[in-house]
């Protein structure tokens, strides 16, 4: 089967940062620093949008995005296996079901470790 579950996990590479743009840029920065410029981009638009809307909801999905994504990355062995199911996904070679529903499992696992 090509979406079980991973053996278990060793301890974070750091410990769930608060979710603000601060703490998650900082555990960007050491997770996975090419991210960075992204990270950037992504929150001087969701800045911007929500200044131009008069709404916090571009705030919060930059934050919930960053934070499912600090979340997945503390643990590389996590994140390999994400990137192993995406891979998967995107060679269209097997049927996609049971990794859709692992990389739905990983993504809610994220979720509830950032207290989303």
């Amino acid at each position: 089967m090509t979406a079980q579950h991973p053996e278990p996990r060793p301890e974070p590479l750091l410990p769930m940062p608060a979710l603000t743009p601060e703490a998650l840029r900082t555990a960007v920065e050491r997770l996975t620093p090419s991210r960075v410029p992204a990270f950037v981009q992504d929150l001087v638009e969701a800045t911007t949008n929500a200044q131009q809307t008069q709404s916090l909801a571009p705030l919060r999905a930059f934050v919930h995005t960053w934070g499912v994504f600090v979340a997945i990355q503390r643990y590389p062995s996590r994140a390999a296996h994400l990137r192993r199911l995406e891979e998967l996904i995107s060679a269209g070679v097997e049927d996609p079901t049971d990794a859709i529903a692992e990389i739905r499992r990983i993504h809610a696992e994220a979720e509830a470790e950032a207290g989303l």
